[in-house]
Order: structure tokens, then C-alpha cells, then sequence
């Protein structure tokens, strides 16, 4: 399995966040992934959280960028046996969070799940 350096990884995501780039953003992403954060349902309309392939999050991310001054500051990575978890503060929520993403034999993520402060 490719896995990517958890720090190197974690640095880029942010990076990719802070920038507002949605392509850098979706690039850490499989075409299948399954994403789910609480504030999703305010922009796909689905109560469960889920954001359901690669398309979907593109669509999701591509209305939510825009609404928000969102930068995050890194506050942690934690490496597991097969993804990673990432920490960091929120400009959009004033809070802090944390993200854990598996990843998939190719080395992009494919299953993430966001948790908030």
C-alpha cells in the first residue's frame, strides 16, 4: 500500500485548504470516497453527512469554498496503520477539529470523516 508521510501530508492538505484551490484540495481524494462532516447537509440537503464520490465532494466544496473565509491552522497529525488524523482551528467555525482520512492502496484518501469542537 502507497501511503503518503503523514506530515508532508498534512501540510499539503492545509496548504491546499488555505489556498482555496479546489483542484489541490480534491487531489489528496479517490474517485470513491466517502466524506462526512456535520455541516455538509447545509449545502447537499442529505440530513446523514455524507458526501458520496469524488463529483459529489467537488460540488459540495465548490458552493461551501466560496461562502467562507476559511483558512485552518495545523495544530496536530497523528499517523494510524492506514491513514492519518489531522488537527487544526478553523477560521469558518472559530473551533477546532479534527479530520481522520484512510487511505487506499493508491495512497489517496478514501474514506474521511470530519469532527468538530
Amino acid at each position: 500500500m502507497l501511503r503518503p508521510e503523514p506530515q508532508a501530508f498534512a501540510k499539503a492538505w492545509v496548504a491546499a485548504w488555505n489556498a482555496h484551490d479546489l483542484e489541490a484540495i480534491l487531489s489528496h481524494y479517490a474517485e470513491d470516497v466517502v466524506f462526512v462532516s456535520p455541516y455538509s447537509s447545509r449545502f447537499t440537503g442529505d440530513p446523514s453527512g455524507r458526501v458520496i464520490g469524488k463529483a459529489a465532494l467537488r460540488d459540495y466544496w465548490g458552493k461551501a469554498l466560496p461562502a467562507s473565509e476559511l483558512r485552518f491552522e495545523l495544530r496536530g497529525v497523528y499517523d494510524g496503520p492506514d491513514g492519518v488524523a489531522i488537527r487544526y482551528h478553523s477560521s469558518r467555525t472559530d473551533a477546532e477539529a479534527v479530520e481522520v482520512m484512510r487511505f487506499g492502496d493508491d495512497g489517496l484518501v478514501r474514506d474521511s470523516a470530519a469532527f468538530y469542537e
